[in-house]
């Protein structure tokens, strides 16, 4: 009497082998999509290093210049405000070249989308909800904004 778990030695029915084949095509491709996303993820994390670089090196010569305005602040007073003013200029093209130029948006209709009123004044002069004054730059472009400038509103 032949043994109930032995399996006649059939060969694999048509069906079976595309099954057979579907399931290793499956895990082929599930394979080369984790591959896929595995290597993408390094290209992501290389890329965002090499952009980290690029902006920490538009910042040395501020830094710079920021060490060398303190080696020297005893020495000559008015130097050193000459100095930070060089070193202020400096930061915003640092800034410029990065994509984020400073904007001074005086004179110009309230834009909540570019600017952060921080204060309004009545002012016969001005049109209501131009801006009068700027408490803070703002930087950037309407596509790309780093930060809002902050003004002072006119009302009437």
């Amino acid at each position: 009497m032949p043994d109930e778990a032995e399996v006649p030695d059939e060969q694999p029915s048509a069906a079976e082998q595309r099954i057979a084949e579907l399931e290793d095509q499956l895990l082929r491709t599930a394979a080369d999509l984790d591959n896929l996303r595995k290597r993408y993820q390094r290209d992501l994390d290389r890329a965002r290093s090499v952009e980290r670089a690029q902006l920490a090196a538009a910042w040395l010569p501020v830094v710079d210049n920021l060490e060398l305005a303190l080696q020297h602040a005893d020495s000559d007073p008015d130097g050193l405000v000459k100095g930070i003013r060089v070193i202020h200029e400096q930061a915003v093209a640092a800034l410029a070249r990065l994509g984020f130029p400073a904007f001074d948006p005086t004179g110009q209709p309230f834009d909540p989308v570019l600017h952060e009123a921080v204060s309004t004044l009545p002012s016969e002069d001005a049109t209501p909800g131009t801006v009068l004054a700027v408490v803070r730059p703002g930087y950037g472009t309407a596509d790309a904004l780093l930060r809002p400038a902050s003004v002072v509103v006119a009302k009437r």
